[in-house]
């Protein structure tokens, strides 16, 4: 593969699985509030670690970037900030309960370990 084909296909790729952990974020913040009957059920908490472990080492390695990695787990953390701040018209995604704390916390923690991971890398 030529030297501009390379770029394309890893810009591309890194683009697609930015994408691709943008909607998994959104999909995560509107899942946290789940609920069984009257029992909260925080399924995005593990989920949103699990992924964020795994997006950015999945990233770096598909496309040999490490701004790869980076772009994913910043993705997330916006996603993640934007969906817990109050609307103007008082709408709010992710609450300071409990689990929206835990979401956001672990979740930013995930992140930050799999990006060290990914920067530590030597070729």
């Amino acid at each position: 593969m030529s030297g501009a084909a390379e770029r394309t296909y890893r810009a591309a790729a890194t683009t697609l699985l930015t994408l691709g952990a943008t909607v998994l974020a959104v999909i995560e913040c509107f899942l946290l509030p789940l609920r069984i009957g009257s029992v909260p059920v925080p399924l995005s908490i593990p989920v949103a670690v699990a992924l964020n472990l795994w997006l950015p080492r999945v990233a770096h390695r598909t496309t040999g970037w490490r701004t790869s990695g980076v772009a994913v787990a910043v993705a997330w953390v916006v996603i993640a900030v934007v969906a817990s701040m109050p609307r103007p018209e008082g709408d709010l995604i992710i609450s300071s309960t409990w689990r929206g704390i835990g979401f956001l916390l672990l979740g930013a923690l995930a992140a930050a370990y799999a990006v060290g991971r990914v920067l530590s890398r030597r070729y």
